[in-house]
């Protein structure tokens, strides 16, 4: 039953001084920790954290995604990230979708294998290791426990369950049935019942000896390309040789005295940006926590933010976007212009004139490194198709594409789409000449969801002065979307209040209300570190002689926060 998942969450942030890590659930939590203390630092955890994540929650992610990562240098300030998303097939081009007889309005289905992208996350796993990690443990150390949890096995958790079964099901419905190494008998694994993928776990372990080469050249990549082929995909073995991930450098925006960074396009780290710019031009604190005031102000700025994120975001290899006009704070004042307090916008859009399922986790360590990481394979179990004795589904990012001809996120040949997946960074607006400090990792996963994750949550400790855990609990807010037929509706979990629902209906948002059980899984599922308690108004800021810190775990997975 969708109501079969109460929520009363009363659990205490984790507080440690040594590291920490956090993530959506416990064995990958206990494994990440496992690696701090064997004198790995965030990096590492955070790689370890991402294997074992793809053995216990294979719907949401595995090395058939993506991942993206941003990582806190303890020692500089410097903070880097790595563009771990793929490309399309060359041969898939805009001509070629419309031989098939695909239009915009009639694109390949979701799960289609014309939507699988290179897999990323491999290379991102290795580099992060390679880039950032202490380099006193080894790949293959680093990705030892998560083969071994494949291939001994483990009980699985409750959410997850439950997700597990909607998801097999919803594939059955689509035509297609999930390869045996993500079943058991045929079915998806109850609760507490120990599953095991000793395919997966053979694919890790040559991961962890070899490294990319064991995935994009040989035997994965052959598998991978024969599914996709069978399927009518034109992935080559070269698409995936020849992919690499790209070393950014994150893109920030100042909100009262704090800095939250985010990656680059063609990650969508730029529409929380831009919506975090919009909102510091109103009271949020003086009109109270989701109150009528704060959540119509919040929703009509997600949809200023996002419109521009759809007519702007793409590959910047393919595209040029205009990022230094649209993150200007004269820019994002002039948006905030069209929200009235009493009225929804009739018709948003653009304010420039120009030409699904996934985790995230963090770790922040003993030398005050943090890693902030999020890998995903999109829709439920991707596009299903599972490359035989790998152990791993395939992503469908391609399904993010456009098939518009002059859209800046038009599918073409080796392009990456635009991409939901995000992991953030907070710090301090230190002046260029002094490195920024450090105030937190977090993270909300959830597709479009994800941006209004981070920024509902860091407003809550910056505004509200909730602690890591509280920020995590409190009800969220998700403005979808609708591309098709251009409508925005308010979706409010249980928690908001009626009154509240009833005022926003009057100022004319399309509202669902109340939003319980296993459907709140919309709102995401995030995940915070932080260092120090700046987000509490009574506390003296001034330095300590120790660096608690503090995290929360989101109550809607089946994860914890684990320190030392």
């Amino acid at each position: 039953m969708e109501t079969d998942l109460p929520f009363s969450s009363r659990r205490s942030p984790v507080v440690c001084l040594h590291g920490c890590v956090a993530s959506s659930q416990r064995l990958a939590s206990s494994i990440g920790v496992d690696v701090l203390k064997r004198g790995g630092n965030a990096a590492d955890a955070a790689v370890a954290i991402a294997a074992a994540l793809a053995v216990t929650e294979p719907f949401s992610t595995g090395p058939g995604g993506d991942a993206f990562c941003l990582f806190y240098n303890g020692k500089t300030g410097g903070i880097r990230g790595i563009n771990g998303s793929g490309r399309s097939p060359r041969a898939q081009t805009l001509d070629f979708l419309e031989g098939l007889g695909y239009t915009a309005e009639n694109p390949p289905s979701p799960s289609d294998a014309l939507n699988v992208t290179v897999p990323g996350a491999p290379a991102c796993w290795c580099d992060t290791v390679q880039l950032f990690g202490s380099h006193k443990l080894s790949l293959q150390e680093v990705l030892s426990a998560a083969a071994e949890l494949a291939g001994v096995g483990f009980p699985v958790a409750e959410v997850t369950a439950h997700h597990w079964e909607k998801l097999v099901a919803a594939l059955r419905d689509a035509g297609k049935e999930l390869n045996r190494d993500l079943l058991i008998d045929g079915q998806a694994p109850k609760c507490g019942q120990v599953f095991r993928n000793p395919s997966l776990a053979k694919t890790l372990k040559k991961l962890g000896e070899r490294g990319k080469p064991a995935f994009y050249q040989g035997r994965v990549a052959e598998a991978i390309v024969d599914i996709i082929n069978q399927n009518g995909g034109v992935m080559t073995l070269d698409d995936l040789s020849s992919h690499e991930s790209e070393v950014v450098t994150p893109i920030s925006t100042e909100y009262k005295g704090v800095r939250l960074w985010e990656p680059p396009p063609n990650s969508q780290g730029l529409v929380a940006l831009l919506l975090l710019n919009i909102l510091g031009n109103f009271p949020l604190r003086a009109a109270g926590h989701n109150s009528s005031d704060y959540i119509h102000v919040l929703v009509e700025a997600v949809r200023l933010a996002q419109i521009d994120a759809l007519c702007y975001l793409g590959d910047p290899d393919h595209v040029t976007i205009p990022l230094e006009t649209l993150l200007d704070k004269s820019y994002s004042h002039q948006r905030a212009q069209h929200i009235s307090m009493n009225r929804t916008m009739e018709g948003v859009q653009p304010g420039l004139t120009t030409g699904c399922d996934t985790v995230y986790f963090c770790v922040i360590d003993s030398q005050g490194n943090a890693c902030s990481f999020i890998n995903s394979i999109f829709a439920g179990f991707g596009t299903g198709l599972v490359p035989k004795d790998c152990g791993f589904s395939l992503q469908n990012r391609g399904a993010n594409f456009s098939l518009h001809r002059n859209h800046v996120n038009c599918v073409a040949g080796g392009k990456r789409p635009y991409h939901t997946i995000i992991p953030a960074l907070l710090t301090d607006s230190a002046t260029t000449s002094q490195k920024p400090r450090l105030l937190a990792a977090l993270g909300v996963m959830g597709a479009f969801m994800q941006p209004q994750g981070h920024v509902q949550v860091l407003l809550n400790m910056l505004e509200f002065g909730m602690n890591p855990q509280q920020a995590l609990d409190a009800p969220r807010v998700y403005v979808q979307y609708d591309r098709t037929t251009d409508e925005w509706s308010v979706n409010l979990e249980e928690g908001v209040r009626q009154e509240v629902a009833e005022e926003l209906k009057r100022r004319g948002h399309k509202v669902s209300w109340p939003i319980t059980g296993h459907k709140r899984s919309q709102f995401g599922r995030g995940q915070i570190i932080t260092v120090g308690d700046w987000w509490n108004p009574s506390v003296n800021q001034a330095d300590g002689p120790y660096r608690v810190l503090w995290a929360g775990s989101d109550p809607r997975a089946d994860g914890c926060a684990q320190g030392y």
